[in-house]
């Protein structure tokens, strides 16, 4: 099974503007910063917003993630939720999560049956990062 028979990176950026934004862990925060020459407290500080008490990729005015200029500036240390898109757990949940995020997403393809996109889904997400 490979994932490039339904998704197959387009980059254009979509995923990563708007729609939430994306959560860090500690350990991320600390491999960006690094990346950035910067420590993790001034990294949060200065890269971040808080929502619901944990940080997230701060957004520019377009509401494109910081950290996109055109391609992601920070791709070899990025978040596991930007490694991972779009094979994400709200996928299992709600099939229709798919289909709303290929809205969104040139790159993803919908004419597969919801079967393997979950089947698809499953395989991404027990794959280490």
């Amino acid at each position: 099974m490979k994932t490039t028979d339904i998704f197959k990176c387009q980059q254009c950026g979509d995923c990563c503007k708007g729609f939430g934004g994306t959560f860090v862990t500690e350990k991320e925060i600390e491999k960006i910063a690094a990346s950035i020459n910067t420590d993790p407290k001034t990294f949060v500080e200065k890269y971040c917003q808080v929502s619901d008490g944990r940080p997230l990729l701060a957004q520019g005015r377009d509401r494109y993630c910081i950290f996109w200029d055109g391609l992601c500036s920070i791709h070899p240390v990025k978040p596991r939720m930007c490694k991972k898109w779009p094979f994400l757990k709200s996928i299992l949940v709600d099939i229709n999560n798919w289909h709303i995020m290929a809205s969104l997403c040139p790159g993803i393809r919908t004419d597969a049956p919801d079967s393997t996109i979950k089947a698809y889904v499953t395989q991404e997400l027990s794959k280490n990062s």
